[in-house]
Order: C-alpha cells, then sequence, then structure tokens
C-alpha cells in the first residue's frame, strides 16, 4: 500500500515524502485505515515492523482534524509505554510525523525532574506519552486529566505485564472516558492480555503480522556451550574478533551488565552498561554514545533494551539466556535490520540448557552449537542439562506451596 491510498491528510503526508517513506508495511496497511475509523484495534506486532507509524499517523490525521488549540487544550491521545527509551521513541515520532501540524506532544518517564514535566503539562499538549509510573505520580498531584482522551493506545502491552504494570494499567483505564478509541499493541498475546483485550476493547479489529516465533533469515544464529566462568573471557574473545563493529550484549541483571562491561573496559573494549539502576540521563548518554559508535559494545538487560533501534548493529550476544523464549526472538532481532545480514552468538552453560531447548521449540530451528573456542560441536558432545544455579545478583527461586484452606470449625 503507497500513503498517498491511505486518506492521510496532504501535510503528514508531505513530511512522510521529505522523510523518505512511500509505502506502508503490513501492519501500517492494516491497521492505519481501521485506526482511521476509530475502531478499537488489537495489533499483534514486533518491534521493527513499524508499529508505532501504524498508530501515530491516523491519530495524527485524525486529532488535527478537531483541534482546539490554545494553552488550556486538554489531553486527547495517551500512549502508555513500558521503558523510558521506548516512550522517548514513540514522542519523537509523533513530532516529527506531525511537524506540520499544530499540535503538541509531551513525554512523561520516571528518573527526570517531575516539575519539569508538570510544568509542560501546564502548557497544554493534545498528545502525552507515558509510562505507567510516572503518569500515576503525576495524577496523584493533580498536574494531569484524562477525562478527555479519545484515544488510549497500550503499547507492548506484553513487556507492560513482565514488568509488573498490569494494575497501573487497570487504575488508569478506569480513569479514562468509557466512551474512548483503545489501541493494543503486543508481539505475544498471553492469556492476561487476551482478557485485558476482551475486558477494554470494544468489537476489536484484529491485525498482525509475522508472528514472534520467526526469527529473521538473514540472521547468523549460533549457541556456544560453555561453563559459567567461561562466559567471561568468551565474551572478550567475541568483541575482540569484531573490532569497530556495533555489538549489543544481553544479561540477565543489572549487576551482571555492570560487571560484563567493567571487564570489557579493562580489556581495553568500550563497553557502557544500560539498566533500570541508571538515571534517564546516563541511559541518554549511553545510547547516544553507542548510537555515534564512541561506545562500540553495549550490554542491557532486556526491560531496559525495550525500545532501543539503533542502526547498524552487527552482532547480539545472549550472555545469559533469557527466560521467556519469546525474547529470544526480540533479542536477535536487533541486528539484520533494513535487509542487512547479522550474527547472533548464546552462551549456554549446563544450567540453561533447558532454555535453550525452550527457544529451539519456539523458533522450529536447532541452533548450530559451537564449543567454547568457537568450533563446531557435535549433538552428542553438547552437556547435558543441569539444575539451574542461583543467579548472581537475583532470589534464589522457590517452589509455591499450594494454598489449601482450613477447613472452617463446626
Amino acid at each position: 500500500m503507497n500513503f498517498d491510498t491511505t486518506g492521510l491528510s496532504k501535510p503528514i503526508l508531505t513530511t512522510l515524502q521529505e522523510l523518505g517513506y512511500e509505502t506502508a508495511t503490513p501492519i501500517q496497511a492494516q491497521a492505519i485505515p481501521p485506526i482511521m475509523e476509530g475502531r478499537d484495534v488489537v495489533g499483534l506486532a514486533q518491534t521493527g515492523t513499524g508499529k508505532t507509524a501504524a498508530f501515530t499517523l491516523p491519530l495524527l490525521h485524525r486529532i488535527n482534524k478537531t483541534s482546539q488549540g490554545g494553552k488550556h487544550r486538554p489531553v486527547r491521545v495517551l500512549i502508555l509505554s513500558p521503558t523510558r527509551e521506548l516512550a522517548a521513541q514513540i514522542d519523537k515520532s509523533v513530532r516529527d510525523y506531525g511537524g506540520r501540524l499544530p499540535l503538541k506532544s509531551t513525554c512523561v518517564v520516571g528518573g527526570v525532574p517531575i516539575k519539569r514535566q508538570i510544568n509542560a503539562l501546564r502548557g497544554g499538549i493534545d498528545f502525552l506519552v507515558a509510562t505507567p509510573g510516572r503518569l500515576e505520580d503525576l495524577i496523584s498531584q493533580k498536574a494531569v486529566r484524562l477525562d478527555q482522551v479519545e484515544t488510549v493506545v497500550l503499547d507492548e502491552a506484553d513487556q507492560m505485564l513482565d514488568i509488573g504494570f498490569m494494575p497501573a494499567i487497570k487504575r488508569i483505564l478506569k480513569l479514562l472516558p468509557k466512551k474512548r478509541q483503545t489501541l493494543l499493541f503486543s508481539a505475544t498475546m498471553p492469556k492476561e492480555i487476551k482478557a485485558l483485550s476482551q475486558d477494554h476493547l470494544q468489537n476489536p479489529v484484529e491485525v498482525s503480522v509475522a508472528t514472534v516465533a520467526k526469527t529473521a533469515d538473514n540472521v547468523t544464529q549460533s549457541v556456544m556451550h560453555l561453563p559459567p566462568e567461561g562466559k567471561v573471557n568468551a565474551m572478550t574473545k567475541l568483541a575482540k574478533t569484531h573490532p569497530g563493529k556495533k555489538i549489543i550484549v544481553f544479561a540477565r541483571t543489572k549487576r551482571g551488565a555492570d560487571k560484563i562491561a567493567r571487564k570489557l573496559v579493562t580489556e581495553g573494549i568500550g563497553a557502557e552498561a544500560i539498566h533500570g539502576n541508571k538515571s534517564q540521563n546516563q541511559r541518554v548518554r549511553t545510547l547516544a554514545s553507542f548510537k555515534n559508535g564512541k561506545t562500540l559494545v553495549l550490554i542491557a538487560t532486556d526491560i531496559a533494551a525495550r525500545g532501543i533501534d539503533v542502526p547498524g548493529i552487527e552482532l547480539v550476544v545472549n550472555y545469559d539466556l533469557p527466560n521467556v523464549p519469546e525474547s529470544y526472538v526480540h533479542r536477535i532481532g536487533r541486528t539484520a535490520r533494513a535487509g542487512a545480514s547479522g550474527l547472533a552468538v548464546s552462551f549456554c552453560t549446563p544450567e540453561e540448557i533447558k532454555l535453550l531447548r525452550a527457544i529451539e521449540r519456539l523458533i522450529k530451528i536447532k541452533i548450530p552449537a559451537l564449543a567454547a573456542d568457537g568450533s563446531p560441536l557435535q549433538e552428542k558432545d553438547v552437556p547435558q542439562a543441569r539444575a539451574a544455579k542461583r543467579p548472581e545478583g537475583g532470589r534464589p527461586q522457590q517452589r509455591r506451596r499450594r494454598y489449601r484452606p482450613r477447613a472452617k470449625a463446626s
């Protein structure tokens, strides 16, 4: 579908043309028409499919048609995001695509002074992009009203579920007008998200693109079997054998990410960690340094990496295998963007074999095995699974006790 046939207004089409966008992606072609009509939409789409434009473009078109302008304009579109980085990215898209429109957008997230955000809200805005925690802070201070919101967007809903934002999401939805448009986008559809959709969306149009189980064909995958103590040296060797290349490394814990970064720096490799314990300014500086190539190795936790869209990443390293198999697909999707090729190397200890098998079942691919020195490994030589140890910096997993109600006294 060409954008010219979508019905988007002339100012938006002119902006898209200047940005070099001509043809809509599959998710955009499916989502733009029903969103412009005011329908509720459930979108199943991964990061990197053009999802942000799929909802921002038609919303800019609709809101501009009835723009009230002025200093006291109410919030009419609320976009909820799981992470600061993704929220900032969405806000930038709204500003970029709406550059020729008299609409205002602002982003409110944690990690930055709240007074600055309160002042921005006082100026009147049309689009509010927010993380749930900071939005609830602003609501409690009566700094923002949501009683005139016409559309709410829940972006990366499955990630908000993983982080534990679902109770906050439900509280926020209760504050919105019952008569509204609701758009829900998620890479996966666990039962909790499906229930949320059934409870809060009215006769939604369902749109979807390639499932989360599909990995890009132009990503060369491999898994390196090694003991836990061998991961640091393997990571150092990988970084040194890819000089001048952008590498993103995924660690399970914040403490682990910091440890990897320190080790690589002592080896003369430019590396920085990004995770939730870093301030927002630190995260912005680190990401900017990675984008412009001053830092070549970025070590991230899954949550912090959500919304990071950096071109030219040639190698993704799963230092720790994810507990959720779908996260593997998200992670390695950071490379091989826009038709380029990329590499994905995963470290696997005997304690992580079960996680590896779950990933292989999901993607329906047997990932080629390597020994610790990088040489091919026969399946018969792959270490057997062992019970997982307590992850560094994490809590020991405990078996849940089955709740059995006591018999009432007669």
